[in-house]
């Protein structure tokens, strides 16, 4: 277990920022442009559809991520959403599930703040997200990835009633003792998890490593399969 976050709702503006006040003293709107200059913003090489960066958080080390709209509905706009209540918004909800799963001491990255702003039927967001150093995809780690523990972490977040909506070889990070992270929780769901749904987060890991691994990836994806389907069985499943 962590320490509870000191969790804060502001408006600033027109904008709308949920933030940690024991990471975030002072929330302001600058943290989610990355033209600031003392965000020192460097673009994340890889997924974030051009819109993650690495930033400067005062004394902190953090990732800042626009959502953006993938697909075709890219081509209506690429960055609002349609608003349907507070209950609703990605950026919200992301960071209310990261501090679910932080909280309870699950290697998730520490939600900072998140922000929304609405303007008329629609909202833009983004998020802010501590960054995890040492650390990369399985998608290149296979060789020397545990698939027993990313296994155990995967159910472990299962247990704590969360649905990932994109859990592939990319959103699985492994740090230098091999301990397995998950990241990027946009759309994730809060629920009751029967196992037909725990089996659909694992077969989106299966395809993800088919892809990217080949046969290797399928391999070792049976071994993390069976892992996680005698952990299920230890508690009647």
């Amino acid at each position: 277990m962590r320490e509870r976050l000191e969790v804060t709702d502001t408006r600033l503006g027109a904008a709308f920022v949920r933030f940690d006040a024991r990471s975030v003293a002072r929330p302001d709107l600058a943290l989610f442009d990355p033209a600031t200059p003392a965000l020192h913003a460097q673009p994340v090489s890889e997924g974030g559809r051009q819109a993650a960066w690495y930033v400067r958080c005062g004394e902190l080390d953090a990732v800042l991520r626009h959502y953006r709209r993938g697909g075709l509905a890219a081509r209506v706009s690429t960055d609002r959403y349609l608003w349907a209540g507070m209950r609703n918004v990605r950026s919200l909800n992301e960071f209310d599930v990261l501090r679910t799963l932080y909280e309870t001491g699950l290697p998730v990255p520490r939600p900072l703040a998140a922000a929304f702003w609405r303007h008329g039927l629609t909202y833009r967001a983004a998020i802010l997200v501590e960054r995890l150093h040492g650390v990369k995809p399985l998608a290149s780690a296979l060789d020397v990835a545990d698939s027993e523990q990313v296994a155990r972490t995967i159910y472990a977040m299962h247990e704590q009633g969360v649905w990932h909506a994109d859990l592939n070889a990319y959103n699985i990070l492994l740090d230098e003792e091999g301990r397995a992270w998950l990241i990027d929780f946009d759309k994730a769901r809060r629920m009751v998890l029967s196992p037909e749904k725990r089996s659909a987060n694992l077969l989106r890991l299966r395809r993800s490593l088919a892809k990217v691994a080949g046969a290797q990836g399928m391999t070792w994806w049976d071994d993390l399969n069976l892992s996680y389907t005698q952990l299920l069985r230890a508690i009647g499943m």
